[in-house]
């Protein structure tokens, strides 16, 4: 299936890099005439088929950096990912969902909505950072899901990933807005604009959210390593408040206030659970950033895991916090701990967690904008998207293009779109992509071409198929029978022996070289079943938009990304075999034989 890739070398594939001409956006022969565009479009369904089937490699994806021209800087430890990693997770989700989904699903027990989306954040991160570790790249789980499940899985996840960060960038800087506006003595609606023509959920006008975006935007793109240097001491302030916050909360606890402590049973729980998995989103940025890590392989499981693991006990502190100092009914959705302090009588508090709250989205702001357009460089050096967004600035060390597109598109959804149109929507993407890369690291485990049996695949495609099929059984029970419990006894027992049947009789055909996920397969299987339970607890009008959007990216794809990235590959494919065929007749090296061809 996979492509076997020859020694690396960069030259040939430089030739066929991103540079400021006029074929930047569409320079594929698909696209130089209007006769090759219909015989390409002719050709739909063959490059379809070739794209479905083709995975690239390790080698492929390391070698796709030098598209960009120029290196990103290995500049970042485990010390900067640690805080790149809190500083992109504590954000709006904690400061402003926590009393959201408190006052409306979960009440007291948003704590234990933490823990769930906590425990499944957290075996994602595992899965990521196994990828991170052994394909150091800044495409984060597209490059992933690109080697694993082919081109075309990982599109649909890229442009969900796209979406995600678009939308959790716009989320961030709205409640930015809320809670400037509490520091000023102001109501978040006095700072925004109401245009009365426009529909409902999309007619507050944020122009303050556009100005942040803008700034963070300007830091982003001088420097990876200033940028980390501002998060760092932002984080910093942030932990200082946050532990404010959680002292001064339990001097004015009141136990009363955790009854009734679960209002709406599990249900409400785990509706909860789905909508703040949004405050864990963010830690995969820091993944995209492995390309600038000094160390991958101590420093990007150091950096993770440690972030995820301080950050979900700060939010269940929080969250108790939170509710012990309010009745769950009285909690302000809009800034819930401000408020919490002065309906206890303390009003100057209100202003240290508004600043805290303030740092806190910043970094996690700024932490977005750096991993976003990271993902979009290791895109657009597939040619899925225009090649003009790889471009890497050889003076800031940045993927500019990128940086820039996307914090723009950004802007112009946090001017328009009401936070909780954008929370269940980011959470849907979230979701579905971790549990693609759930899925993609048990193919990575156990299927190598040329290396693994027919038969061996045959029963990790019917074991990976009972996995999937009976989470999903287990989540549409879950979503369409609000009493039942027989369907459970059927579901999960099928998930059980989908798993154990991939541990006992399925070999694995690869091992980690350098750090691995533990207790595979059960690890990486209980995050495809959590993930995918998480999504039955979202509204359909969330699958809705979430439905109208891949429909939109695969309309591109058909009409430009598959033959792009076709073209891209088949090109590369002849250089490789020119080269193959001079060494074989004796020429002294591939590279000689690339820098002759050059021209």
């Amino acid at each position: 299936m996979g492509i076997q890739e020859p020694e690396p070398t960069t030259a040939g594939l430089r030739r066929r890099g991103c540079s400021y001409q006029k074929g930047d956006f569409l320079p594929e022969e698909s696209f130089q005439t209007w006769e090759n565009y219909t015989a390409a479009l002719k050709q739909t369904p063959h490059r379809l088929l070739d794209r479905l089937f083709t995975r690239s490699g390790d080698q492929a994806e390391l070698d796709a950096k030098a598209k960009s021209q120029t290196a990103m800087k290995k500049t970042l430890t485990w010390w900067d990912l640690m805080w790149f990693g809190m500083g992109a997770v504590i954000g709006a989700g904690i400061f402003v969902l926590t009393g959201l989904e408190a006052h409306d699903d979960a009440g007291p027990a948003v704590v234990l909505s933490y823990v769930v989306s906590g425990a499944s954040a957290l075996m994602s991160v595992f899965c990521y950072t196994e990828f991170a570790v052994e394909i150091p790249v800044a495409g984060g789980s597209f490059a992933y899901l690109r080697v694993e499940l082919g081109d075309f899985v990982a599109f649909i996840a890229a442009g969900n990933i796209l979406l995600e960060y678009v939308i959790g960038g716009a989320a961030v800087a709205r409640s930015w807005t809320s809670y400037f506006a509490t520091l000023c003595n102001y109501n978040p609606k006095d700072f925004r604009i109401t245009a009365h023509g426009l529909a409902e959920n999309y007619n507050q006008l944020d122009p303050i959210a556009v100005g942040v975006i803008a700034i963070i935007c300007i830091i982003a793109v001088l420097s990876t390593k200033g940028s980390s240097r501002i998060n760092y001491i932002a984080s910093i302030v942030h932990i200082i408040v946050i532990l404010f916050i959680i002292i001064c909360g339990l001097i004015n606890a009141d136990t009363d206030n955790y009854r009734p402590f679960a209002p709406k049973k599990a249900r409400g729980v785990f509706k909860a659970s789905a909508v703040l998995f949004f405050a864990y989103v963010g830690f995969d940025a820091v993944a995209t950033m492995a390309e600038e890590t000094k160390n991958p392989a101590r420093d990007i499981p150091i950096g993770l895991v440690g972030s995820m693991v301080i950050t979900t006990a700060l939010y269940c502190a929080l969250a108790i916090t939170l509710c012990l100092m309010q009745p769950y009914l009285s909690i302000d959705i809009d800034a819930p701990f401000s408020k919490a302090f002065e309906a206890v009588g303390w009003d100057w508090a209100k202003y240290v967690v508004a600043a805290g709250a303030l740092k806190g989205m910043t970094s996690v702001l700024l932490v977005g904008a750096v991993g976003q357009a990271r993902y979009l460089t290791h895109i657009a050096r597939t040619h899925m998207m225009p090649p003009w967004f790889a471009i890497v600035d050889a003076k800031t060390g940045t993927p500019v293009n990128a940086t820039i597109a996307m914090l723009v598109a950004t802007a112009v959804i946090a001017f328009f779109t009401s936070l909780g149109v954008l929370s269940n929507l980011l959470s849907i993407s979230t979701l579905f992509i971790f549990m693609l890369v759930a899925v993609a690291l048990l193919v990575r485990r156990y299927y190598v071409t040329g290396v693994t049996t027919t038969a061996n695949r045959n029963k990790l495609i019917a074991c990976l198929a009972t996995i999937l099929i009976s989470s999903i059984a287990t989540s549409a029970y879950w979503g369409l029978s609000k009493h039942g419990w027989i369907g459970y006894c059927v579901t999960v027992p099928l998930w059980v022996i989908g798993t154990v049947s991939l541990w006992a009789f399925v070999p694995m055909a690869r091992q980690p070289k350098m750090w691995g996920v533990p207790l595979v397969p059960w690890l990486p299987s209980a995050s495809i079943a959590i993930n995918i339970f998480l999504l039955g607890s979202i509204d359909r009008d969330s699958f809705i938009r979430f439905g109208g959007w891949t429909g939109f990216l695969l309309v591109y794809y058909f009409l430009f990304g598959l033959h792009a990235a076709y073209d891209t590959a088949k090109g590369e494919e002849k250089e490789w075999k020119k080269v193959e065929e001079g060494v074989n007749n004796g020429l002294e090296s591939k590279s000689d034989l690339v820098d002759d061809n050059k021209s």
